[in-house]
C-alpha cells in the first residue's frame, strides 16, 4: 500500500506537467502529491511494509517531483542568477553523495535525516507562499537549509549513520 502511494507521487507529478502553472488544478495536484509524500512512510511503518524498494522509490518520487515542479515554475518566475548558481551546487553535493554512498556501499544509498524531512517540507512550501513571500527572500532561507541538509547527508553517508 506504501509503495503504491509512493508511486502515485510519480504519476501526480506528470499530471502536474499538464497543469497551468500555479492554477487551482495545478495547486491541487500539488497538494495531494505533497500529502502522498507525508504518509507513504507513515503506512509502511504502520503496516510493517518498510522496504529498501520503497525507502529507494520515494527518493525518486522526490526527485520527480521537484523536477517537475522547476520545470512548471521556473520559467514563470523571475528567478535571479545566484538561484540557478545555487541550485546547481546543492544539485552537485546530492550527486556527489549518490555516487559516494554507491562506491562505499554497492547500492543505492538514501538518507531520511531530519534536516531532509525539513527541507521537504519546506520546498513543498515554497510554491505555496508565492503570492505574499518575494521569491528572493523565501529563496535564501530554502538555499541555506538544502545546502545545510546536503552536506549533513554526505556526512552521514560517509560515517554510516
Amino acid at each position: 500500500m506504501a509503495n503504491i502511494i509512493t508511486g502515485s507521487r510519480i504519476i501526480l507529478s506528470f499530471v502536474l506537467l499538464f497543469c497551468p502553472t500555479l492554477s487551482i488544478p495545478f495547486y491541487v495536484v500539488y497538494v495531494i502529491a505533497g500529502l502522498s509524500d507525508m504518509i507513504d512512510g507513515t503506512v509502511a511503518r504502520k503496516t510493517n511494509t518498510v522496504s529498501e524498494f520503497g525507502s529507494i522509490l520515494d527518493t525518486i518520487a522526490d526527485f520527480v517531483l521537484v523536477t517537475v515542479c522547476l520545470i512548471k515554475l521556473i520559467p514563470v518566475l523571475f528567478v535571479e542568477i545566484w538561484m540557478y548558481i545555487w541550485i546547481v551546487i546543492i544539485a552537485l553535493i546530492k550527486a556527489i553523495n549518490i555516487v559516494s554512498g554507491f562506491v562505499m556501499q554497492k547500492k543505492l544509498v538514501t538518507v531520511h535525516s531530519i534536516m531532509n524531512k525539513v527541507i521537504g517540507v519546506m520546498l513543498f512550501a515554497l510554491p505555496l507562499t508565492l503570492n505574499f513571500i518575494e521569491l528572493r527572500y523565501s529563496a535564501a532561507v530554502v538555499c541555506v537549509i538544502a545546502t545545510f541538509a546536503a552536506i549533513q547527508e554526505g556526512y552521514f553517508i560517509r560515517t554510516g549513520r
